[in-house]
C-alpha cells in the first residue's frame, strides 16, 4: 500500500482536520506543528486524528494537495478551453499569480524547500499538485489553441513553462526573500497584463 493510500478520505471529521492542520501549519511551519495543537485546531481527538492521517507528512501533503487542487478547478470553471488565447491566459494569470503571493504558498513553498533533504516527498507532492499540474492543464489548452491556428508553438512544455515563469516576475522573489507581504490589485494586475503580452509576442499566430 502506497503512502497517499493511507490515508482515509471519508468520514464527516475528514474537513475538519485538514482545516485544523492548515491553520496550524501556516502558523508554525511542517517541523513546528505539533499534532496535539493540530488535534486542538481541528476540534478532534488525536485518536480521531491519527485514524484518518498515521503521518504528520501525509497530513501536509493532503493539505498542499487539496488547496492546489481547489485553486486548479477554480481556475478550470473560469476558463473556456473555446475562448481565444489572450482571453484564456489572462484568465489563468490572474488566477497563478495571486495564489503564488499567497500566504499560503508563500509558507508551502518555505516548508517544502526547508524539509526538502529530510523529507523530499513533501516538495514532490506539492510540486506535483501545484506547478505540473498547472503547466499540464496550460499545455492542453495549448495544444488546442496551436491546433486551432490561434498560437504557433513548437514545443507546448516549454511554453507553458515561461508562462508560469512570466507569472514570478517582479513579485514572486519579493515575497519569498520576505521584501514585499502585501501587494496591490495593481501590481498584480501589471504582471498579469505583462505576463500575456510577452507571451502573445513570442507565441501569438
Amino acid at each position: 500500500m502506497t503512502e497517499p493510500d493511507a490515508i482515509l478520505r471519508t468520514g464527516r471529521k475528514f474537513d475538519q482536520v485538514l482545516e485544523g492542520a492548515r491553520e496550524v501549519f501556516m502558523a508554525d511551519g511542517f517541523e513546528g506543528a505539533s499534532v496535539d495543537d493540530i488535534a486542538r485546531a481541528a476540534g478532534v481527538s488525536k485518536a480521531t486524528l491519527y485514524s484518518y492521517f498515521p503521518d504528520k507528512r501525509l497530513l501536509f501533503m493532503e493539505v498542499a494537495t487539496t488547496e492546489c487542487t481547489r485553486m486548479a478547478d477554480r481556475a478550470l470553471d473560469l476558463i473556456d478551453q473555446a475562448r481565444p488565447p489572450r482571453e484564456v491566459l489572462t484568465l489563468a494569470a490572474g488566477q497563478i499569480v495571486p495564489f503564488l503571493l499567497s500566504d499560503f504558498a508563500q509558507q508551502v513553498f518555505r516548508i517544502c524547500v526547508a524539509e526538502r533533504e529530510r523529507f523530499p516527498e513533501l516538495g514532490r507532492a506539492f510540486y506535483a499538485s501545484g506547478p505540473e499540474m498547472g503547466r499540464n492543464r496550460l499545455m492542453e489548452y495549448m495544444t488546442e489553441a496551436a491546433a486551432r491556428g490561434e498560437l504557433v508553438i513548437e514545443d507546448v512544455e516549454m511554453a507553458a513553462e515561461q508562462f508560469s515563469e512570466l507569472c514570478k516576475a517582479k513579485l514572486w522573489v519579493r515575497a519569498v526573500f520576505g521584501i514585499q507581504r502585501r501587494f496591490s490589485p495593481e501590481e498584480i494586475d501589471d504582471v498579469i497584463a505583462n505576463a500575456v503580452d510577452t507571451f502573445m509576442a513570442r507565441y501569438g499566430a
